[in-house]
């Protein structure tokens, strides 16, 4: 019996999901009978403040939204923003017979159903319905097979919230103190900025060997072909059975790692080439190996944002709101999952395509099985794929732009998880010739042919590095035998330096922490918008590089907080809170350990210690920790030296170079450009900044005032500013402010004079008044300079205006008309594609201040390190996601609901026989008004939340 039916005769049946596009889709598929609400993501959580806060709570309990000392009962708030929608889930549930839970099936999903029942409070029956598909058959036997609510997944959950609220709202304050108002820590977003920042150090470090090697093209001097090519390239390997230096066998320092090798300088590989000229070479080996490579498991989480860095450009916040809006739509099955399993519906359509589309030649006899590689896989769900038991090929979908490519990449993947292995052959050929100063030089040269391609026809991973070559590449070399005699075309002298360790890239990051089991696969992308938006990471190219506000925020936790933010200790937590949710640990005893230390109840706490950089349990106490901040010298932790006696250091209004004490002779200090890389300060630079002009110009005296000129570099650029006499009031109502203007873009600090100074802050100037008597001012604004009647405003075009415009010339550019609007739109620098989040098409425009990326609705400025030519479809989302991040939510109006116009007059007769009839419609009309008013309140409320599940994660590193 299909849904339909059953609900047809069973009553009303309440169905609740997480986002509006899935209650949308799900509706469709089960009919009139279900009434299918969105709950649009959490419903309620800790509070973000203590006014949130219930008033019978105080103390503690008010700033952590814990309680600490009452078995870390947590105080739960219906969030603001979601309090008429939760009146409209009590509303729709008492009209209801039953109810069924659909949200995610993982921890947080699993939450938020025991969050909807603690607060909706039904009285009637209750089913968990679960899903990993959104498909008209995996809905159906959804409702048809519910089952109870996961009480160990949700005390999971609510134990890492608590945990990570415990560790944001107690090491955070320490960093508000110490380093810099604003600041957060998290249990897995500190430890991954420490990642990036200890990269970065190991840059830093980095000392760039040279050396040099030989190439050389070896003809076989016979004609060649695709097959058999007549030559092939070899470099250097050996000589005198020395084997040469490469890349590999340095250090960080620079110095050669072992004797047994041999580095040659420029002049030793110079002096070897010419006494290889007219040397003859013969093959000494030919090693061939038989070829094979096994196609890679499907997708979870963690390898799809990865691969879909490398190919799509896409970063993993991307990926995830992609994904999301595919899965909710009905196209891929659930996308936050550790398992690489495949179900027997979807192996069994995987094959099907594989010998339809490429031949049943590419079919393996068995179906492939993977293993899970995720330790404490938590999430219940297969591998990310197309959904249903027959894929859509991408044609089929209908889709376009990101979803595209996304459910492309997606379905090429699985399909070659079920296909053959890839073989073929490897070769080593080893080439030796005898240089004139009598020593033995071997060449070497490896190819690889693939004699058939198997899973490679439908898909080939890409990879970190730009530069490596795919598994798909063919290296074919000629057919040679030992002992054949080639002779030598070309001997070039090549020159290499060793490169510091690449910086984590979104999908490299990723990577690190799941192998080294840190967080959840499914949170990662959060983790990572948070470092970002935070401004502990910022991007170059793909780059993740550190600012220096996180190597000083890095270094405090690293000194006084050493086991928060050590590896080991961050997975070891990792593992507990699986036990937990495995039933093999409980909550409660587990929190009061992390938070008071061994003793558990506050009592024995010194041995809490071990928690900062002791060898003792890792459950130390983190309570004690926070107290006693008297040995954190605030200055220490933000300060580096960078040599020769300068310091780098991070200020409250960013970093800067210093040099000797203040107050005293000789003291230097520069601002440091905040978007500048930490590798790129060297001494040389440094130096660079310090011999800048900096401080306080003076200019001289203001004839009329008396008051001392200055010029300064301030935070938005140089200015000129007077120095009031000390006993200027400052407060109050007869407060003086000292006059202020800032420089013309055509001036510099160490150019500008006093009579310069004395015009810009003359500004605005009276050039007059119009035939009425309403005066006209030149002034300048942020926008530039610009002419001032009443309310009236026209642009000027140069700066010089400001103070050589006439009244006449003010009065001819009032006597055009205002030209409204704007003036006729630039055609667009650049296409990027279509934007994730809004849908809309992304481009590239030129501004008034500069190229900026627009989707119609948001513009976001290029930085300086993007340029127009390089930027990417990523970037460009990533920027207006940025800046959408950043603006203040837009305030709704909330619409009354209309008052129906009353009837016409109807005749008499009509009238009466009408009356109750009519009574009872208004009646119905004024409720469906108001609730359709307040969906419509609810909906705007959520208008620019793309995606409740996508967003709902961020939850879950304070």
């Amino acid at each position: 019996m299909s849904p339909t039916s059953e609900a047809a005769h069973g009553g009303r049946r309440l169905v609740i999901v997480e986002s509006p596009a899935k209650a949308k889709t799900i509706k469709g598929y089960l009919g009139p009978g279900y009434v299918v609400e969105a709950s649009v993501g959490h419903i309620r959580d800790l509070p973000n403040g203590a006014a949130e806060v219930p008033e019978k709570y105080t103390g503690e309990v008010r700033r952590l939204g814990v309680d600490v000392n009452n078995d870390f009962e947590p105080i739960y708030v219906v969030n603001a923003d979601k309090k008429a929608q939760v009146r409209k889930l009590k509303e729709l549930l008492a009209e209801s017979d039953e109810l069924y839970l659909a949200t995610d099936e993982d921890r947080e999903g699993e939450a938020i159903a025991w969050h909807l029942q603690e607060v909706l409070k039904p009285k009637v029956p209750v089913h968990r319905m679960v899903f990993h598909e959104i498909t008209k058959d995996a809905i159906r036997a959804a409702v048809a097979n519910p089952r109870e609510l996961n009480t160990r997944m949700v005390d999971a959950q609510e134990t890492r919230r608590i945990l990570d609220r415990l560790y944001g709202y107690e090491v955070s304050p320490v960093l508000w103190k110490k380093v810099m108002r604003g600041l957060s820590a998290g249990r897995v977003q500190s430890v991954a900025t420490r990642l990036v920042v200890e990269r970065e150090r190991e840059r830093i470090a980095f000392r760039s060997a040279e050396y040099w090697d030989l190439t050389g093209t070896f003809s076989t001097g016979r004609a060649g072909d695709a097959s058999d090519p007549s030559s092939l390239l070899a470099r250097l390997n050996a000589v005198d059975g020395k084997r040469v230096a490469q890349g590999r066998d340095f250090g960080s320092d620079g110095r050669i790692k072992s004797d047994q090798t041999l580095h040659l300088d420029e002049a030793n590989a110079r002096a070897l080439a010419a006494a290889l000229e007219n040397a003859s070479f013969s093959v000494r080996s030919v090693e061939s190996k038989p070829y094979r490579r096994s196609p890679y498991a499907p997708f979870r989480t963690t390898t799809l944002q990865q691969e879909a860095s490398r190919k799509l450009g896409f970063g993993a916040k991307s990926t995830m709101q992609v994904a999301q809006k595919l899965y909710e739509n009905g196209f891929i099955t659930y996308m936050r999952t550790d398992s690489t399993t495949l179900s027997d519906t979807a192996i069994s359509a995987a094959r099907a395509q594989v010998t339809q589309l490429y031949g049943a030649n590419y079919l393996p006899d068995k179906p492939r099985t993977y293993a899970g590689k995720v330790k404490n896989a938590q999430e219940a769900h297969e591998a990310i794929r197309p959904s249903g038991d027959r894929f859509r090929t991408p044609a089929e979908t209908g889709l376009s732009g990101d979803q595209f490519r996304l459910y492309e990449l997606i379905w090429k993947r699985t399909v070659a998880s079920q296909m053959k292995d890839a073989v073929g052959n490897s070769v080593t050929v080893k080439i030796v010739g005898s240089a004139s100063d009598g020593r033995e030089a071997e060449f070497s040269a490896s190819g690889k042919t693939i004699t058939f391609h198997g899973f490679m026809k439908a898909y080939v991973e890409g990879a970190d590095d730009p530069n490596a070559e795919l598994d798909d590449r063919e290296r074919r070399l000629p057919q040679v035998a030992e002992g054949d005699a080639l002779s030598a075309e070309e001997l070039s002298v090549d020159g290499h330096s060793t490169k510091p360790p690449a910086r984590y890239t979104e999908a490299s990051l990723v990577k690190e922490l799941e192998e080294r089991e840190i967080g959840r696969p499914s949170t990662y992308a959060s983790i990572i918008g948070t470092i970002l938006d935070r401004g502990y990471v910022f991007k170059k190219g793909t780059a993740l590089v550190p600012s220096f506000l996180s190597f000083a925020v890095v270094n405090l936790l690293e000194t006084h907080f050493g086991r928060l933010v050590d590896y080991d200790f961050t997975a070891r937590m990792e593992d507990d809170l699986d036990r937990i949710a495995r039933g093999e640990a409980h909550s409660v005893p587990w929190l009061k350990r992390f938070y008071f230390g061994e003793g558990g109840d506050g009592e024995d706490v010194g041995a809490a210690s071990a928690a900062g950089n002791g060898d003792g349990d890792h459950l130390g106490g983190l309570k004690e920790l926070v107290t006693d901040l008297g040995a954190i010298d605030a200055r220490e932790i933000s300060s580096f030296p960078v040599g020769d006696g300068i310091m780098l250091r991070v200020g409250r209004y960013g970093p800067y170079v210093e040099r000797g004490e203040k107050d005293e002779e000789g003291h230097q200090r520069a601002d440091v450009p905040e978007e500048m890389a930490p590798d790129e300060l060297t001494v040389e630079y440094a130096e660079e900044l310090l011999a800048k002009p900096s401080g306080d110009f003076e200019l001289g005296a203001d004839p009329v005032t008396g008051n001392q000129i200055v010029a300064k570099d301030g935070r938005y650029g140089p200015y000129v500013t007077e120095i009031l006499p000390e006993n200027t009031p400052k407060t109050g109502k007869n407060a003086v402010k000292p006059r202020t203007a800032s420089l013309f873009k055509s001036m510099s600090l160490d150019t500008v004079t006093i009579d310069d100074a004395l015009k810009l802050m003359s500004l605005p100037r009276v050039v007059g008044t119009d035939a009425e008597g309403v005066e006209i001012t030149a002034q300048n604004g942020r926008y530039g300079p610009y002419l001032k009647k009443g309310t009236d405003s026209r642009s000027l075009t140069t700066e010089d205006q400001l103070f050589d415009i006439t009244l006449d010339e003010a009065l001819a550019i009032y006597a055009q008309p205002k030209q409204r609007g704007r003036a006729a739109a630039k055609p667009p620098l650049k296409e990027l594609g279509t934007d994730p989040v809004s849908e809309r098409p992304v481009v590239v425009k030129d501004g008034r201040f500069g190229p900026y990326v627009t989707d119609g609705e948001t513009n976001a400025t290029l930085r300086t390190d993007d340029s127009v030519e390089a930027i990417t479809p990523e970037r460009g989302y990533e920027l207006l996601a940025e800046k959408r991040a950043k603006s203040p939510a837009k305030k709704t109006a909330k619409k009354a609901p209309a008052k129906r116009a009353p009837a016409k007059k109807a005749t008499t007769a009509k009238k009466a026989v009408a009356k109750k009839t009519t009574a009872k419609t208004a009646a119905k009309k004024t409720t469906a008004a108001k609730s359709t008013a307040a969906k419509s309140t609810a909906a705007k409320s959520t208008a620019k939340k793309t995606s409740a599940s996508a967003s709902r994660s961020a939850k879950t590193d304070e």
